[in-house]
């Protein structure tokens, strides 16, 4: 009697604990794949979807950054995000790449970086800072949206999971 009664509480105890977020079963973690890196680029999800934004590097050029110019040339470009939400725009990767595409130094750069309202053509501006800035052949953004990071499994097995943006680029990595 008691066996059945175990027996038949069982599914209901498992039932609880995953609808309770106890169960760490169906929590799994993706990494999108890196888009191709342009000096033009269409502005992907982490499922590649497009998000109506287009990232734009207008220009750049070696110069010595204004508060720091004993440290010498460093790569100065400027940017716009054509179609981005004001308040709630993408994020990108932005790399200094030499002749064969090889990252020389990235960070990431925020829409709402740029000047002014969407429809404004004034461009944003930033600065790389590169260990050979005699070897930069161009400046050039990855598509992937770095905006939105879901928490993983490991931080949060509950409310964690799902797809993540791909590995940030660093140096020496071919694009």
């Amino acid at each position: 009697m008691i066996r059945a009664r175990v027996l038949a509480a069982a599914p209901l105890a498992l039932v609880t604990l995953a609808l309770s977020g106890c169960s760490s079963w169906g929590c799994t973690d993706t990494t999108a794949e890196r888009g191709t890196p342009g000096a033009r680029v269409r502005v992907v999800d982490t499922d590649g979807r497009p998000l109506g934004v287009t990232a734009v590097v207008v220009d750049w050029r070696l110069e010595p950054h204004p508060q720091v110019p004993s440290e010498g040339d460093q790569v100065h470009f400027r940017f716009r995000f054509d179609g981005a939400d004001e308040n709630s725009g993408p994020a990108v990767d932005v790399c200094a790449v030499d002749k064969k595409r090889v990252a020389l130094g990235c960070q990431m750069v925020e829409s709402s970086q740029a000047f002014g309202p969407a429809a404004d053509s004034r461009p944003g501006d930033d600065w790389l800072a590169v260990e050979h800035p005699e070897r930069v052949a161009g400046v050039l953004f990855i598509p992937n949206d770095q905006s939105y990071d879901r928490r993983t499994c490991a931080v949060d097995v509950k409310d964690g999971g799902g797809m993540h943006p791909p590995e940030r680029p660093s140096v020496g990595d071919q694009l």
